[in-house]
C-alpha cells in the first residue's frame, strides 16, 4: 500500500522528525553538526559505530547502496543525498522514505504497517500508536510490537518525551498517550484469508523491481468468497478423515497429533472459460505449514490420468460406445515397458480386484478400470499413448504402460491446466492468477494474457467430458453428485490410498482437490479419491451455489454430436466415431 505525502498525518511527521532528523526540513541533505559529532564518537571508540544520517541519506541506504559500515559508502550516501535534494522537495524525500522504509514483520511502507499493526488507515492512528510505528524502522525486530511489545512501548514513550521537550505536544497528549496500550494484531487481513496466495504472487513476481515499496496496484483473480470456502471446504474433509482414521485405529492412548500434522491437502478453483483461478489453498494450515501444496507439491496422479488416454482413443476413431475387454493381463519380463532395464512382471488389476469383461469405453472410464485402461492402450500402441501424453504437456513420464493408470507425479496447479482441456472443450488454458499490475501513474507493468493450447476439437473433447459426467452420476465421482447441476468429473487414487485426487468441473467452475500425507505414506484404509476428495468437491459446490444460485447449470452440447440411450444413460459420437458397437 503506497500513502501519498497528503495521506500522512502530520503527527507523524513531527514524531519521526523528533527521533530521527529534527533539522531536516533546513540542511540540504547532510547536517554537519551530525557528522561532527558522529566523527568524534568514532575517533574514541576506534572503530566505525555512528553515521549521524539525515533521512535523505537513510532513504539513499535504503534505494541504492549497502549497509556495510565504511568511509567510502558514506562518502557516496552524502554526495547522493545532496545530489537529491536538488531534485525532490523535502515532501517527496518524506513520502519515498515512509514507502520505503522496512517496518518489521514483512511490511514495507507505513501505511501497510499501520494496516498490518493496527487495522487502521493512517488517519485513524492514536499518537501513541504513530510514536510506535516511528519507532520501528531504527530496529524492527526488537520494537516488534508482535514480539516485543514492552520494548515497543518502552521506545513509543521515549518519542512521546522527545515530542514534549521539543514542545511539540502538550502535557495533556503527552499524559494521555503515555497510558494507552493499543491493540496489537499479529498479521495482516490479507495473510489472514488468503497465505498461500500472497506467497505465490511474492513468487511469481520476485523479478519485479520494488515490488514491495514502489506502491504498485496487484489486480489478482480470486474471489474471497470462493476463496474461504477453498479452505472450509478441505478443513471439513481433513476433519472428516481423521474421524474415519480413528475409529480404524486400535482403542489406545496414543495421540492423533501425528495423523493431524501429517495429513494435508490442497486446493485450486478455476474458471472454466478463461483459467482465472477464483480460489488457491496450499494447506490446511499455513501458521503449521506455509508449503504450498497447490503449486510446489508434485504428487502421483493415479487414475485421474485416465481421461486423456481416452481422449486419445476418442481423437483415433473410438466412440463412448465402442468396446474393450476388462481382463486380466499379465505382462512378463518387462514386455510391457520400452525401457530395457525395467525387467521385472507386472500383474495390474482393478481397484475392486474384479473384472467386468466386454464393456464399453464410457462404463471403463467412469468406473475407472485399469485393465480395460491397459487393453484400450495396448491396442491403441504405446508409442502413440507416450506420444500424445507428451504433446498434451504431461512431463517426467516413465516409458512404459504404467502411465496410463497414473504411475507418475504432477502437480494440481499443472493438473488444473491439464483437465482445462475437457472443461475448456478441446483448448487447455494455462491457470492465471494475476490479471496486472500498474505503477502509481496508472501505466501497466504487467498483463498476463491468456495463454491457449488446442488439442483437439469441441465435439472431441465433448466425448470425454460426457464420460466424465457419467463418472459423477454412475461412477466412482457419485459422492461429488449434486442434484440439478451437471458435474464432470474424475477420482485419482495411487497405490496404496497414497494420493487421493479428485478433479471435478461445471459449465463455468473447475476444481482440482488433493488430500495425502506430506511424508508420502498410505492415507488410510479405503482412503480413495471417490471416498476422500470427492464430498470435499461436494460440499464446497453446495455453498458456492447458496450464495450464487444463477451459476449455469448444464454443459452446452456441440452440434454434430450423435446421442443414444443405452440402459437410460446417454452415449455421444462424433462423425469420426467408428460404428459403435451394438451393446
Amino acid at each position: 500500500f503506497y500513502a501519498r505525502f497528503e495521506e500522512i498525518p502530520p503527527r507523524f511527521i513531527e514524531s519521526l522528525l523528533a527521533v530521527e532528523d529534527t533539522l531536516f526540513f533546513e540542511h540540504g541533505g547532510i547536517n554537519l553538526d551530525a557528522v561532527m559529532r558522529a566523527m568524534i564518537k568514532n575517533a574514541k571508540s576506534g572503530r566505525y559505530t555512528e553515521g549521524g544520517s539525515t533521512l535523505t541519506q537513510q532513504l539513499v541506504k535504503n534505494m541504492v547502496l549497502t549497509r556495510e559500515k565504511t568511509l567510502t559508502r558514506k562518502l557516496k550516501e552524502a554526495i547522493i543525498s545532496i545530489r537529491i535534494e536538488k531534485v525532490l522537495s523535502k515532501e517527496e524525500i518524506l513520502e519515498r522514505y515512509l514507502n520505503q522504509t522496512f517496518f518489521g514483520h514483512g511490511y514495507y511502507g507505513v501505511k501497510t504497517a499501520s494496516l498490518g499493526y493496527f487495522k487502521k488507515p493512517l488517519d485513524k492512528l492514536t499518537l501513541k500508536e504513530i510514536t510506535m510505528l516511528v519507532a520501528l524502522p531504527r530496529a524492527p525486530s526488537f520494537y516488534d510490537p508482535t514480539k516485543n511489545l514492552e520494548f515497543s512501548l518502552s521506545r513509543a514513550n521515549d518519542i512521546l518525551r522527545r515530542l514534549y521537550s521539543l514542545g511539540w505536544i502538550s502535557s495533556n497528549e503527552l499524559k494521555s498517550a503515555l497510558n494507552e496500550v493499543p491493540i496489537v494484531y499479529n498479521q495482516t487481513s490479507t495473510q489472514n484469508i488468503a497465505p498461500y496466495v500472497v506467497d505465490e504472487v511474492l513468487k511469481q513476481l520476485d523479478q519485479l523491481d520494488g515490488l514491495k515499496t514502489q506502491g504498485y496496484t496487484i489486480k489478482l483473480t480470486i474471489d474471497l468468497d470462493y476463496q474461504r470456502l477453498a479452505l472450509e471446504s478441505l478443513r471439513f474433509g481433513h476433519q472428516k478423515i481423521l474421524e474415519k482414521i480413528a475409529k480404524e485405529k486400535p482403542k489406545t492412548n496414543a495421540s492423533n497429533d501425528e495423523d493431524e500434522d501429517n495429513l494435508n491437502a490442497s486446493m485450486i478453483v478455476t474458471e472454466t472459460s478463461t483459467g482465472k483461478i477464483l480460489a488457491l489453498v496450499g494447506g490446511i494450515d499455513y501458521k503449521k505449514s506455509a508449503f504450498n501444496r497447490a503449486t510446489q507439491a508434485k504428487r502421483q496422479f493415479g487414475s485421474a490420468i485416465k481421461p486423456f488416454v481416452y481422449q486419445i482413443a476418442f481423437d483415433n476413431g473410438y466412440s463412448t460406445t465402442s468396446k474393450i475387454p476388462d481382463t486380466a493381463r499379465n505382462f512378463e519380463n518387462g514386455n510391457y515397458s520400452k525401457n530395457s532395464a525395467q525387467n521385472h512382471a507386472w500383474h495390474p488389476s482393478n481397484y475392486t480386484r474384479k473384472f467386468l469383461g466386454l464393456v464399453t469405453l464410457q462404463e471403463a472410464l467412469s468406473h475407472s478400470l485399469n485393465l480395460a485402461t491397459i487393453n484400450l492402450s495396448d491396442q491403441l500402441g504405446f508409442e502413440k499413448i507416450y506420444q500424445s501424453l507428451s504433446d498434451m504437456g504431461f512431463k517426467n513420464l516413465p516409458k512404459d504402460l504404467s502411465i496410463v493408470l497414473g504411475s507418475f507425479a504432477i502437480s494440481p496447479i499443472d493438473a488444473t491446466e491439464k483437465y482445462s482441456l475437457f472443461s475448456n472443450y478441446g483448448t487447455m488454458l494455462k491457470p492465471m492468477l494475476i490479471e496486472s499490475i500498474t505503477d502509481q501513474q496508472n501505466n501497466i507493468k504487467v498483463f498476463t494474457p491468456m495463454e491457449t493450447k488446442k488439442i483437439t476439437s469441441k465435439e472431441q473433447a465433448f466425448l470425454t467430458l460426457s464420460a466424465l459426467m457419467d463418472a459423477v452420476e454412475n461412477g466412482t465421482g457419485s459422492l461429488a453428485r449434486i442434484k440439478g447441476l451437471e458435474i464432470a468429473g474424475k477420482t485419482g487414487t495411487s497405490n496404496n490410498n497414497i494420493d487421493a485426487w479428485f478433479i471435478g468441473f461445471t459449465p463455468t467452475l473447475q476444481s482440482v482437490i488433493w488430500f495425502g500425507r506430506d511424508d508420502n505414506t498410505p492415507i488410510g484404509k479405503g482412503a480413495a479419491g471417490g471416498v476422500v476428495s470427492a464430498p470435499v468437491y461436494s460440499y464446497f459446490m453446495r455453498n458456492i451455489l447458496a450464495i450464487e444460485p444463477s451459476l449455469k447449470r448444464k454443459f452446452d452440447v456441440p452440434k454434430g454430436l450423435r446421442k443414444e440411450i443405452v440402459d437410460k444413460i446417454p452415449y455421444y459420437s462424433t462423425p469420426n466415431s467408428i460404428t459403435p458397437t451394438p451393446k
